[in-house]
């Protein structure tokens, strides 16, 4: 595995981030670090994505953090000028693949079928984001896959919980999963940082959890 991968899997969980004002990332950062979790993938689902990666790198330079939900090579040059460690897309469009190699910057791309996962291995990449997990078979439907496709590295994202994690975490291939119910955007939007603070702990001790137990 790569640097970069060996991190996201030690930490086993990536707080998908979604904010319309981008001087929240600055409190919330700190939560995050504060409670166990130096990681973040902030969603270009706002206009306030770039910016808060920005205010997000000169406040914790040592955070690892993603630009998720990356649809064009145009938001991969936004999200490496603002300070992203790597890049994460909801789906295999092999344009912005290319773009973040251009860029020289990593990249996990979404598959949740064999086709767009022969077209990521055709391209050299074997660590993946499975997208929408839940929706698309959950546990059975990872564990399938990774019947043929044995060398690759999952990082399942969307339906994943704090009653669930588990479960996927159990699987040998998955390396990380990918939730946001412990920095919900309404609990970010109101300021509410000591409840988000407990709910970021609670994921925390959830995932350590499942590794001691093997």
């Amino acid at each position: 595995m790569t640097p970069l991968i060996e991190q996201i899997s030690a930490l086993k969980l990536l707080p998908l981030i979604t904010l319309d004002r981008a001087e929240d990332i600055v409190p919330l950062g700190k939560v995050l670090v504060d409670n166990g979790l130096p990681i973040a993938e902030i969603a270009f689902r706002t206009d306030a994505a770039a910016e808060a990666i920005r205010r997000l790198r000169a406040t914790q330079p040592d955070m690892l953090i993603g630009a998720g939900t990356v649809l064009t090579p145009e938001q991969v040059g936004m999200a490496k000028a603002a300070g992203a460690d790597f890049i994460v897309t909801p789906g295999f469009n092999p344009n912005t693949v290319r773009a973040c190699r251009d860029l020289d910057i990593p990249v996990i791309p979404g598959v949740n079928s064999p086709s767009s996962i022969e077209a990521a291995l055709e391209m050299g990449l074997t660590t993946l984001k499975f997208f929408p997990a839940e929706a698309s078979g959950g546990v059975k439907m990872i564990e399938a896959l990774l019947g043929p496709y044995y060398q690759l590295k999952l990082l399942p994202t969307g339906g994943i919980n704090a009653g669930n994690i588990g479960d996927y975490l159990a699987i040998s291939g998955v390396i990380a999963c990918g939730g946001s119910w412990m920095v919900k955007p309404s609990l970010i939007s109101a300021g509410r940082w000591d409840e988000l603070a407990h709910l970021i702990r609670e994921a925390v001790g959830l995932v350590r959890e499942q590794v001691a137990a093997g």
